[in-house]
């Protein structure tokens, strides 16, 4: 009983938190965040009422299956993205900028973290700065999808923005693992060749594949059905399907075998969009299923952000030092290899705008760095600090670039007044 209560709070209070922030038009994805922050541990949670609020992390965590699913169906939505039509057209410059902005913003907290090493060496090692520098490169797909879908989105920035997002996910496996081995053996002396350069590369090839057999089934077996409710059914359970099996987790010899759930569920999107006729109306279909359970995943996200970082100086002052170079990092990253590749000047100007907010890869990154012991825990405690303050704020500065470079289009004049006179016919029926 507990649980369902938590998740239909959770959902309403998101929900009407929405209405709260229209008149300061901030997107969805922000209202929903900040009522799972006030449903959290540090506010209405500290009452220790059950249902009314999450009164622990561990209250949070038990719900964590729903957070893994939404974000399957996330990484879905934006793997159909991936059409080989629309590739052609913008495959190249998508390449060029998702790698080269990540790598930028790698470079510029590296550097800076490094001057900050200088001068406070007790507090910040290097190690540290480099696993903080490979978790820069991760953006988060899940807000940015949320407002396009929301504005309606659409043009040349939004078709480039979201094959870089997915993009991001793989770059930033790779220079994570790569970091973090380095700083690993910073730390211990030990080189482990297996860990820095083959675990990455097999975790990324069996997502992969995994995402692509499991595409090339869905659409197999969409054949057998005429119904598009059960066509519908069919994609949801697949994608449950999916997660499921990207959990999977085992070695062989020394190699450990994984899966990124992101990575293949793109996979899967892609596959199926591809082959199958029918995807772009059952995607469709699909969108309208899974909009509640994105407002409950923003909404468990937000009471997941630790507001306790703020109570040490040192995180504080670190915290906003990586946040301003990973924001510059991907802001001239985007902007020069966007030039280079001759894109539109749009968005060489507002792309990389669009890739500041940072969530649940960036978490999964921490997570691992935990590994490294004492100092783990301060790159874990930096990076939540920068998710609170991306989360909070990237969605809304992603619908200032796209509304700017021209995607988002405003509300026709007519449309407006339709919509305020059918308001007004329900009044009057009402009264």
């Amino acid at each position: 009983m507990s649980t369902l209560l938590s998740v239909s709070i959770a959902l309403l209070f998101g929900l009407l938190m929405t209405r709260v922030f229209k008149p300061l038009k901030l997107p969805s994805v922000t209202a929903y965040l900040i009522a799972g922050v006030i449903i959290g541990p540090y506010c209405l949670g500290r009452l220790g009422i059950d249902g009314l609020g999450f009164a622990s992390s561990d209250a949070v965590s038990a719900l964590g299956l729903i957070s893994e699913v939404a974000l399957g169906f996330i990484a879905f939505s934006i793997g159909t993205e991936f059409r080989l039509e629309d590739l052609k057209k913008t495959g190249k410059q998508a390449f060029v900028i998702g790698i080269f902005q990540a790598l930028v913003a790698t470079l510029f907290v590296d550097l800076a973290l490094y001057g900050l090493h200088l001068l406070m060496p007790d507090k910040l090692t290097v190690p540290q700065l480099i696993t903080l520098g490979a978790i820069a490169t991760a953006t988060a797909p899940a807000a940015t999808l949320m407002v396009v879908r929301q504005y309606k989105a659409k043009g040349p920035l939004t078709d480039l923005l979201l094959p870089i997002v997915a993009l991001d996910d793989a770059v930033g496996l790779i220079v994570f693992a790569v970091s973090f081995g380095i700083a690993k053996t910073l730390g211990t002396g030990v080189v482990d060749m297996v860990s820095v350069i083959v675990n990455p590369l097999v975790e990324i090839a069996c997502s992969l594949a995994l995402g692509a057999v499991m595409g090339a089934i869905l659409t197999w077996l969409e054949k057998f059905f005429n119904s598009n409710t059960n066509r519908l059914n069919m994609s949801i359970a697949f994608v449950f399907l999916t997660v499921a099996l990207s959990m999977l987790d085992f070695h062989v010899g020394a190699v450990h075998v994984s899966f990124s759930s992101l990575l293949v569920c793109m996979m899967l999107g892609t596959v199926f969009c591809n082959i199958c006729p029918l995807s772009e109306d059952i995607m469709e279909r699909t969108d309208k299923w899974t909009s509640p359970l994105f407002a409950i995943f923003f909404v468990l996200s937000g009471a997941e952000l630790e507001l306790g970082v703020f109570s040490d100086v040192a995180v504080v002052i670190i915290g906003l030092v990586y946040i301003i170079f990973r924001s510059l990092g991907k802001y001239f990253g985007t902007y020069a290899s966007a030039k280079a590749t001759k894109c539109a000047p749009s968005i060489c100007k507002y792309l990389g705008i669009t890739l500041l907010p940072q969530a649940g890869v960036a978490l999964g990154m921490c997570t691992l760095a935990m590994e490294l012991g004492e100092a783990g825990e301060l790159i874990r405690n930096i990076t939540l600090f920068a998710v609170l303050i991306y989360e909070l704020f990237g969605p809304l500065f992603t619908r200032m670039a796209l509304t700017a470079a021209g995607d988002i289009k405003p509300i026709p004049h007519e449309v407006k007044m339709r919509r305020h006179n059918k308001l007004a016919q329900l009044q009057n029926k009402e009264n």
